[in-house]
C-alpha cells in the first residue's frame, strides 16, 4: 500500500507539473518591444553678417542662442554695437543675424577699382584683420579663444619684447596655444 501511495503522489505531482508547464507555455505572447533610435532635430542654420570677423552660414543644435552664433563667427569686432541685440534670444532656422556697427563705424567698402601692385597698400583685401602689434585690449578680446586676461598678456608681451615680428610669435604668449592660434591666424596681422 505504501508503494501505491507513492505512485499516486508521483502521478499527482506529474499532473501538477504538467499543468504549470501548459499554463506557462500558453501565456499570451504579446507584441515584441521594438526599439527605435531617438528622433534627432534638424540643425538650426543661421546666416551671421555684420560686425563679426567671419560672417557666413553656421549650424547649431536646437536651443542655441544669439551669443552662440556670434561666438561661432569669431566674436565681435571692436566696431560692433550690441546695444540693440538680444544676446539671449533663441536662434531661428533660416534667419539672418545682422550684427550692427557702432554709429560712424560703418564697414569698409570693397574698392570699386582694383588696386595696383606696389601702390603702398599691404595688398590684403581684408580690412578687418586685427594688428596684434597695435590692437587695444578690447580688440584683442574679440579674437576667438582670447579673453581679457590673455589679451592683457599679449599687450604685456609686446611691451616687454617689442613688436611681434610674425603672427606665429603670438604662440610665445602664455595662454595662446596651437589650437587657439589655428582659430585666429586668419584674423590677425602684424
Amino acid at each position: 500500500m505504501k508503494n501505491a501511495l507513492y505512485v499516486l503522489l508521483g502521478v499527482m505531482a506529474g499532473f501538477v507539473l504538467a499543468g504549470v508547464l501548459v499554463f506557462v507555455s500558453r501565456a499570451p505572447a504579446g507584441q515584441p518591444i521594438l526599439l527605435q533610435p531617438a528622433p534627432t532635430q534638424p540643425p538650426v542654420v543661421v546666416h551671421v553678417i555684420g560686425a563679426v570677423p567671419r560672417p557666413g552660414l553656421y549650424e547649431f543644435a536646437e536651443g542655441a542662442r544669439v551669443q552662440d552664433a556670434i561666438d561661432a563667427a569669431g566674436g565681435l569686432l571692436a566696431s560692433a554695437s550690441v546695444d540693440s541685440i538680444n544676446l539671449a534670444a533663441l536662434l531661428v532656422d533660416g534667419e539672418q543675424l545682422t550684427i550692427p556697427y557702432q554709429e560712424g563705424a560703418a564697414p569698409a567698402e570693397a574698392p570699386t577699382e582694383p588696386e595696383l601692385p606696389n601702390s603702398g597698400q599691404n595688398g590684403n583685401p581684408q580690412n578687418d584683420l586685427i594688428n596684434i602689434n597695435t590692437a587695444t585690449l578690447e580688440e584683442l578680446d574679440t579674437l576667438p579663444g582670447i579673453g581679457v586676461t590673455t589679451a592683457q598678456r599679449i599687450i604685456d608681451y609686446r611691451t616687454a619684447n617689442g613688436p611681434f615680428e610674425s603672427i606665429e610669435e603670438i604662440l610665445n604668449v602664455s595662454g595662446v596655444g596651437p589650437a587657439t592660434f589655428e582659430e585666429m591666424k586668419d584674423l590677425i596681422t602684424i
